[in-house]
Order: structure tokens, then sequence, then C-alpha cells
């Protein structure tokens, strides 16, 4: 298989042809009820990519197609679902997608057969689960559990948090709340100390994820939490498990009520598709939520292997954010669900994105001389109206915006206030945004113009469901593959979290070395 940076293809030539004319197509003008038919392309689980307002045309469209097949994205694809080692820094495979079902030859590791290992982990935890809800497992002074709190930071906490929050409603509406989820992540104890304080340490079941068994944020958080347990006069034995590798000092521990098991071939922010998400949403939901999250995002990832960019959703998504980065010159680009269920999903976006494709080197460590992957940033409308639209809208930056909208609240309750129900207002701003963003208007006074030529795509369904939102996580994560794969890069390691881990242990050992090191340190009273 042949890897070519990104400027050393044919496909980087003839784009950047079509990028000097300027702004590109003008997709203003040609932005009519008939584009907006068109210009669909069919997701997973009901879900519809919607494209019209994106400054797209068919030369730049035909060209993004050879591009993909120039640089052989179905094949690398498929050589990830093959478990090839494509994380070329760390030599791992990378095998998020197997968790939620196997797509391609089955991947032995040294005579392990890590599909059977996977579905195994996800047995074991929905029987887990079944038993925490039927009473089975209780907590130290024989009472039921009626929360769970996970304990993780980065790819431990955003995607399990950010779909959490997203079903909590729908669960709520749906009668499958089987306990209430919390979270704890951040280091500062004040984290810790709320959350602890915020629920009855005996019926409370804490997760303990750390693939390593090491990370220094989560020790820390669980050593606090087990001090509370401690001075409540609970066994914090019977209140803990842990999701981690069967190699980590976790691993086997009589300090936990159960240990599940993930490997080194499952990233980070990779990782809501296994234990790292699955133990506090089978608990939360049940498992038959998680098992559907899964099937979305299975037949999402089966969608995805589809080479025809006019039904492959993630694939048409990540070629227009390669002519919207390098060929238009857009830094950023804006995540804007109009669903409060998603309102921690730009932050796991934002991580997944920016820590898989925010490299400047190729997969081999060799310098790149082309921007790579933007800034991600979001908050759900409406409230991002009243907060940074002003710069989206007006500002000297233009930012590729990605919304999206379902056209049934998760609960269905509403009221109905000046004519209209709550979530037709909702739906009737995203409507707007998208229009205005793309059209504009002209005014006499600079301060009421709006330039207009804002692209932006929709991503659309009926409700968000556990199917829709395992296809809407999948679908963004086989978007920043097929980017990191255009771009040449390994998507898949994240040395640049390492630098300041290494130079906080050496303040905390008192030998940093460094006198500037040490000036701040002695700001912050260490």
């Amino acid at each position: 298989m042949r890897y070519v940076d990104f400027d050393k293809t044919a496909g980087y030539q003839r784009l950047a042809g079509l990028g000097a004319r300027g702004t590109g197509f003008d997709f203003v003008s040609q932005l009519n009820a008939q584009r907006v038919e068109q210009c669909q392309v069919p997701m997973a689980a009901g879900l519809t990519y919607a494209w019209a307002a994106k400054g797209v045309d068919e030369p730049v469209l035909e060209s993004l197609k050879a591009l993909a097949e120039e640089q052989d994205l179905m094949g690398k694809y498929k050589a990830i679902l093959d478990g090839e080692v494509m994380n070329t820094g760390e030599g791992r495979k990378v095998l998020h997608h197997l968790l939620r079902g196997q797509l391609g030859k089955p991947v032995i590791h040294q005579g392990k057969d890590l599909g059977a290992f996977y579905r195994q982990e996800l047995d074991r935890f929905s029987q887990f689960a079944d038993a925490v809800h039927a009473g089975t497992i209780r907590g130290s002074t024989g009472k039921v559990f009626t929360t769970a709190v996970q304990i993780g930071i980065g790819g431990s906490d955003l995607g399990p948090r950010a779909l959490y929050l997203a079903l909590e409603n729908w669960a709520a509406a749906e009668g499958k709340q089987y306990l209430q989820g919390k979270f704890i992540s951040n280091v500062d104890p004040d984290d810790a100390s709320q959350i602890a304080a915020s629920v009855s340490l005996e019926q409370t079941i804490f997760i303990l994820v750390s693939k390593s068994g090491t990370t220094q944020e989560t020790l820390a958080n669980e050593l606090f939490i087990k001090n509370k347990l401690k001075n409540a006069g609970l066994d914090p034995s019977k209140h803990l498990v842990a999701v981690t590798s069967e190699t980590s000092p976790l691993a086997h521990n009589p300090a936990y009520l159960d240990s599940f098991y993930i490997d080194d071939f499952i990233g980070g922010r990779y990782s809501s598709s296994s234990g790292v998400g699955g133990v506090i949403l089978s608990l939360a939901f049940g498992k038959g939520v998680f098992q559907a999250i899964l099937a979305g995002a299975h037949e999402a990832d089966t969608l995805a292997m589809n080479p025809d960019i006019h039904q492959n959703a993630a694939l048409l998504d990540a070629l227009i954010g390669i002519w919207e980065r390098n060929f238009l010159g857009y830094p950023y680009t804006a995540i804007l669900p109009y669903s409060q269920a998603l309102a921690r999903f730009p932050a796991h976006l934002q991580q997944l994105d920016m820590e898989s494709n925010g490299k400047r080197v190729n997969r081999n460590g060799e310098p790149l001389s082309y921007a790579t992957g933007p800034v991600v940033f979001g908050e759900p409308g409406t409230n991002g109206q009243h907060s940074f639209y002003q710069l989206l809208h007006q500002g000297t930056d233009v930012v590729p915006l990605q919304f999206v909208g379902f056209i049934e609240s998760q609960r269905g309750d509403d009221v109905t206030v000046e004519g209209s129900l709550s979530q037709t207002k909702l739906k009737a701003n995203l409507a707007a945004q998208i229009v205005a963003f793309a059209k504009g208007k002209a005014d006499p006074q600079g301060n009421k113009e709006f330039c207009g030529g804002r692209p932006s795509s929709l991503i659309y369904g009926k409700r968000l469901t556990p199917e829709a939102l395992g296809a809407l996580l999948a679908h963004f994560e086989n978007k920043v593959m097929f980017q990191g794969l255009v771009w040449n890069l390994n998507s898949f390691d994240q040395e640049g979290v390492q630098l300041g881990k290494i130079l906080t242990k050496k303040v905390l050992a008192g030998s940093s070395g460094d006198s500037a090191l040490d000036a701040y340190s002695a700001l912050l009273g260490l």
C-alpha cells in the first residue's frame, strides 16, 4: 500500500488550481430549493447529511473523488478493519471499529481472536449491569446502587460523558433510566469533592477508567474517593470497578468488584464503544441501550466502506473539509448541535479531531508543508447564537459550520408560546441560521451588513435515539480517519500530550532543572 504526502499527489495539484478561483464555487447564488433537495446523502440510523450550503461544485467533487481514489482511502480503511498496524508511532493496530462488529477478516494477535475478546468483555459488563439492576450486586451496606460515577480523564471522560448526557432525557422519557450517571475528571479536588457531596456514597458505584492503570489524575481521584468511602465506614472494594488493560496494575485486582478489559489497540478518544463507555452507559440505561449505540455505529462503519462519495457521508464530509482547510484556507470549524442533549458532543469532537489530526509530521515522522487538522469548537444552539455567532456572522475569518438538528425533541414535553412550540422555534432558528450564514444581508450601515458566503452542512434526523447517537459518533470518527489518511498522518497517537506530563513529574519531584519552570512553580506556591 502506497502512502504519499498530500502535496505530492496529482489530486492536490488539481484542487489547488480550482482553489485559485478565490472562494471557490459561488454556492450563495445557487442555494435554492432544488440544490437543498439534491445535495443530501443518507447516513445510518435514519440520519441525513445535507451539504447544499457548502462551496463545492461538480468540478471540485470530481477532483475530490479522484483524490480519494489516488490516496486509496477505501483500501486503507480496509487495512484498518483487517488489523494491519496503522498506528505507526506506537506500532499498534487500530481496532475501535471491531468493538461494534466485524467488517474485515478476523483479527488475530498473538493467537488471540480480538473480535471474540471484545465480544466477551461486552457480554461480561452487560451481565454485570444486569446484576446491579436486579440487586444481586449491592454496596457494602447491602443497599442497591442508585448512582454510577465514572472516574477518568481525556477519552475516558469526554466521549462517555457526551453520550450519557445525550441520552439522559431520552432514557427518562422511555423509562430506561436505571442509575443516575456522574463524572469526575479534573485532578482539581473541587471536582471530586463536589460529586462526592452530591451522591449517597453507600448507594454509589464508581468506575475507574485507565487503560495503563497509571494515569496521574485518575489515580489521584480514585484515592480521594476511597478516602471518602472509608471515612463513611464503607468498604471501597464493594463500590469500585475498573476498566483497564489486562497488563495494568488494576487488572485482576481484589480491590475492585470486577475489572473489564480493553487493549492497546483501542485509542482513548476512540474508546466510547468499549467498556470505557459501555460500563457506565449499561449501568445507567441498560445493556440494550448501549448495544443499540453500537448497532448505529456499526451501520455507519458499513456505509463508510462505499467508494461513492455521493453515498458515503463520512467520506464526503471529510473531503469537503479538506477542500475548505487546504484550498480555501479556513483554519477552524464549528460544531453546532441544535439539541441540548448534545451539549458536550462538541467537546468530545474537539478531542477526537484535534488530538488525531493536530500533527505537523507525516506517519513516518517527517515534517509536512501543508495545513492539517483544524481548530474545532462549538456549543449548542440557540445558546451559541447569543454568544460567539457574532464573530461567525461578521468576523474577519470564515468558519465552516457543522449543524446537527432533529425534527422531534427527546421527551416530547413542550409548550406553545406566541403561536408555536419551543421545538418549532428551535428548528426555525436552525433553518434561519443556515441561510443567514450563506446569503447574508446587504445594508448601507456597515455594522448591519452580513457578507454571507459562510459555508455549513447539516446532519439531521427524526429524533436523537441510541442508534442515531451511535451513527453520529461513528460518522465523525470516520470523517477524521479519512482526513488523516488524505494528509498522510498517523491519526492514532498523541505525542503532543506527553511533554507537559514529563515536566509535571519533574516539578512534583522537585528537580525540574529549568529556572523558568521553577519560577512559575514558585508563583503557584510549589
